[in-house]
């Protein structure tokens, strides 16, 4: 069950969703609690409980749907900014401090590559000499020792356009 959580948690922006919903709950509870130092009362605290469950459902949507991170990272980050000035102080800056840090580290998640292609298999190449009767057996392994040419590599993997041969004779200098 640990396994399967850690997981699953790993997967997706966890810890920005984390914080965003902690700061939309805390945004979205002040202006329920019968607190007497609200800045803001009455009609306009619905906006505050607005701000604070839109802030909720970004930090969801996050968890649940990871591949909208930026659109609920951006979002978390506009709302809980415009919750400083239209909900009490942004949920008494703690709120607002928490939402745009949320929104941020949901933003700024990136999905990690699967292991299976991040090493990949070497595959052996024949080949014969003149006047040799028998095949000999290499191991053909693609060496990524300059700097140059490890992002084209990295790239072409991602880009079916972009393949092997093009990056190694961009890194080697020659023209495409």
């Amino acid at each position: 069950m640990l396994l399967s959580f850690r997981r699953w948690r790993k997967g997706r922006p966890f810890w920005g969703g984390l914080t965003t919903v902690f700061a939309g709950a805390e945004m979205a509870a002040i202006p329920l609690a019968p607190l007497k130092v609200m800045v803001l009362q009455g009609v306009t605290g619905v906006v505050s409980v607005l701000m604070g469950l839109v802030l909720i459902v970004m930090g969801l949507s996050a968890w649940f749907a990871p591949y909208y991170r930026g659109l609920a990272g951006v979002l978390a980050v506009m709302v809980a900014a415009g919750a400083l000035i239209l909900s009490n102080l942004g949920g008494f800056f703690i709120g607002t401090i928490a939402g745009v840090i949320g929104g941020s580290l949901i933003f700024a998640w990136q999905p990690l590559p699967p292991r299976e292609q991040a090493n990949p298999p070497t595959a052996p190449i024949e080949t014969t000499s003149p006047g040799a009767e028998h095949t000999e057996h290499t191991e053909h392994t693609e060496h990524t020792a300059d700097a140059a040419s490890a992002p084209h590599t990295e790239l072409s993997e991602h880009y079916p356009g972009e393949g092997a041969a093009s990056a190694r004779g961009q890194a080697a200098g020659s023209a495409p």
